[in-house]
């Protein structure tokens, strides 16, 4: 967005009117909402019917489905948006929703994603002391607490009218241009920016990069065995899709968004046209967190395969699925232990291979 002190920059009338863009973003949308809305039904439908939210990461993976298909049902309004020649036609609060459903579904992808590496880092190298954290509870409360972090860090935009009409070219824009009335001071900006920024994206990043990190080498390091190579396999895959995801999707955004806004400030550049190119680049990940299910969930993996009718992996069975989550003694133990102290009576009759196959 560019933030207006008297009226919009050069730069951004240049984007407002770019044909190019005007091309690009309307298409990139409308791709992501054709290979998203589908993508993520199956998979919420899988997610909750077939495998059901009974381990903290499947429970990470139905808000990510929910989080992705909330962005999806917006798109429509972005796509009109742009074809529209930049002009908006649904009013204030409508323009207020997009525009939080669009960065809240950024934001909460980065932390759920976050909170599934943490998850996977606990299960693999602390299995036996991470037992009592490692439950449906907890990973619903983590789950409440990014909401509320992400609505609080937010609000400013959910209170402000972020329409604006830009006279020199006879529209109404959504987001594009923001008044600088929005916050009451430069440092309250930057704040705002810097909370975005740090608190939202950086810090999760480095989180997720060290959780995988050694999640992968303490899996190296495990002796050779072949009831581990699924397990190995995927957190490998798991791993490389969400650092593809925040090194395509999230950074070129995050990282442009906070040269923009410091040049806006207080160079009074803009980059503006580079930033809406970027925000293109976030919305991928909606295409992307379907991988991130087949690779976290190998009981995901046999459902997709069984639809698509290719049968079970080769060699493989949900037998050797199960024991294939839990290859190791120390995994092995951790599981019993979980098992003993599962969430709510209802659990004390199923049996542990059940409750934990769907984990790694």
């Amino acid at each position: 967005m560019d933030m207006n002190m008297t009226r919009p920059d050069n730069a951004t009338l240049l984007m407002l009117r770019d044909p190019a863009i005007a091309v690009v973003l309307p298409v990139v949308y409308s791709l992501v909402a054709l290979v998203s809305i589908p993508g993520n039904l199956f998979s919420l439908w899988v997610l909750c019917r077939h495998i059901g939210p009974k381990t903290p990461s499947v429970i990470f993976m139905i808000n990510l489905s929910v989080t992705d298909l909330m962005l999806a049902s917006v798109l429509p309004f972005q796509i009109y948006y742009h074809c529209n020649g930049n002009h908006w036609v649904f009013g204030e609060l409508l323009c207020n929703v997009v525009t939080v459903a669009f960065y809240a579904n950024m934001y909460s992808s980065i932390l759920t994603m976050t909170c599934i590496s943490v998850d996977r880092f606990l299960g693999v190298v602390y299995p036996l002391a991470s037992v009592a954290w490692r439950r449906r509870r907890y990973a619903v409360a983590a789950c409440a607490g990014t909401w509320l972090l992400l609505l609080a860090a937010l609000s400013p935009l959910a209170r402000t009218d972020l329409t604006y009409t830009v006279h020199a070219l006879g529209i109404v824009t959504c987001f594009d241009v923001l008044k600088s009335t929005m916050l009451p001071s430069v440092a309250t900006w930057a704040v705002f920016l810097f909370t975005l920024f740090i608190v939202l994206f950086l810090i999760p990043f480095v989180v997720t990069v060290a959780c995988y990190t050694a999640t992968i080498l303490t899996l190296l390091r495990t002796p050779e065995h072949p009831e581990g190579q699924g397990q190995r396999r995927r957190a490998v895959g798991l791993a490389a899709v969400v650092l593809l995801a925040f090194v395509t999707c999230f950074a070129p955004n995050n990282f442009v968004l906070l040269v923009h806004m410091v040049s806006r400030l207080f160079l009074g550049h803009s980059y503006y046209h580079v930033y809406k190119l970027t925000l293109c680049l976030s919305c991928l990940n909606n295409c992307l967190d379907p991988f991130v299910y087949y690779f976290a969930s190998h009981e995901f993996q046999l459902r997709l395969r069984d639809y698509l009718g290719y049968g079970p992996l080769p060699a493989d069975s949900l037998d050797t699925a199960r024991r294939d989550s839990l290859f190791s003694a120390r995994t092995l133990s951790a599981r019993s232990v979980a098992s003993a102290h599962a969430d709510g009576p209802e659990a004390a009759g199923r049996p542990c291979f059940q409750r934990q196959e769907s984990v790694f």
